[in-house]
């Protein structure tokens, strides 16, 4: 494709804070990274908070935010965009869920709430509640990766304001669900459906030929679905629409996909990516590269350092950073003189918290005629001296379609 272009590369959970472990530095601080510090020093930089300042992002509300987008005005919960990376058809006015295969006893005590992390079957599971019909409403179930799945529910008069199924732990009873306004009719309604809709699930899959293959192997039963995360389908301007592009998207996760899907990026399906630690970031950056060929904006989420934060392992983040940096190096080799380059992340998940925190993030913005600043290294500490200054998240599609020179001038 003829004329600029841009890739919003996100490093998921790439910030964090500083580890003992690595001499008080952080993962990005301790790790060998030519190539990000390249672009670092041929760029301009800054810090960025993905939503506002402190606040603790998610992946879902946070690439919203980067695709320039509002989420405190478009997004009701992860369920529509979960379904809508698994390929299900979410239109506006269904209500979602990001659902769990669980193991459950007679008393409907949870006893694994992955199922034994069950990796086959699942097909055939979904098949046996998939257009399911409660009332007026219609239960559209698929599968997912192993243990998980989403439920999109259809129908008139549905809200999604409701408590979880899910008790998030083992040992307890399955949840009822229930409205968290008790005079909202529309989430009362979808309270009572998943409700039905679970006992339904148990019913139909307690005694199905797969469930008894693994109990007669030993295996966990996949024998109850618990929807959780509820979320009513948003409609949302697309993003070609919005900023001039042809656009696609290279990501490892379904939430990620989903988020893109949602806002009208063609997917780009890589099968070695892997979503984990020993995902083929070359070959997502050869993906990259070539859909670059007939699209003008490529977003790239790379989940590893997520992973290893949430494991809490500062080594393995150090490592994969690296991996990750290799992958940096294709990019800046391959591209086109016409090509911008955005790297950050979509939140920090710091090791010492293992999990998503509030810290903002490094950014930098690298290609033709972009204004070079003093920092050398790409790391949360040494961007803050860049021109940038500190950021929000929704300024980088601004910032990214003007170097593009595709953005409408705003007046005369």
């Amino acid at each position: 494709m003829e004329g600029p272009k841009g890739i919003l590369l996100v490093g998921d959970g790439l910030g964090d804070r500083p580890v003992a472990e690595l001499g008080s530095r952080t993962p990005l601080e301790a790790a060998e990274k030519p190539n990000m510090d390249r672009l670092a020093a041929e760029g301009e930089c800054g810090i960025m908070d993905p939503i506002a300042p402190g606040v603790r992002a998610g992946s879902d509300t946070s690439h919203l935010a980067l695709l320039g987008y509002d989420p405190y005005e478009c997004y009701t919960g992860r369920g529509p965009f979960e379904a809508a990376g698994i390929g299900m058809d979410v239109k506006q006015g269904d209500v979602a869920f990001r659902c769990n295969f669980t193991t459950v006893n007679d008393d409907m005590v949870v006893t694994d709430r992955r199922a034994g992390r069950i990796t086959e079957g699942t097909e055939q599971l979904a098949a046996a509640v998939n257009g399911m019909q409660i009332e007026d409403v219609t239960c559209l179930f698929k599968e997912s990766v192993a243990h998980r799945g989403a439920l999109v529910l259809r129908g008139p008069g549905l809200g999604a304001n409701i408590t979880d199924t899910d008790p998030h732990v083992e040992g307890a009873h399955v949840h009822e669900a229930k409205p968290v306004d008790p005079n909202d009719a529309a989430s009362a309604k979808t309270a009572r459906i998943v409700n039905q809709f679970v006992k339904k699930s148990y019913e139909a899959l307690k005694d199905h030929a797969v469930n008894k293959a693994r109990e007669a192997s030993g295996q966990k039963p996949a024998n109850i679905i618990l929807p959780r995360g509820a979320g009513l389908a948003p409609s949302l301007t697309p993003i070609n629409e919005r900023f001039g592009l042809t656009s696609a998207c290279v990501a490892e996760t379904g939430l990620i996909k989903g988020v893109a899907k949602y806002v009208g990026m063609k997917i780009i399906d890589v099968p070695e990516a892997t979503g984990g630690l020993d995902s083929n970031l070359i070959a997502m950056a050869k993906a990259i590269i070539e859909t670059l060929k007939d699209h003008n904006f490529v977003l790239c989420n790379v989940k590893g350092p997520d992973v290893a934060g949430h494991d809490a392992k500062a080594q393995v983040k150090v490592d994969f950073i690296q991996i990750m940096d290799e992958m940096v190096g294709y990019l800046l080799d391959n591209v086109d003189e016409n090509t911008y380059i955005a790297l950050t992340a979509d939140h920090s998940t710091p090791i010492s918290v293992k999990d998503h925190s509030g810290d903002p993030v490094p950014i930098a913005f690298w290609g033709p005629g972009v204004r070079t600043d003093k920092v050398m290294h790409f790391d949360e500490r040494s961007v803050t001296s860049g021109g940038l200054h500190r950021i929000r998240g929704c300024y980088i599609m601004n910032i990214l379609t003007q170097l593009m020179a595709i953005q409408e001038k705003f007046g005369a």
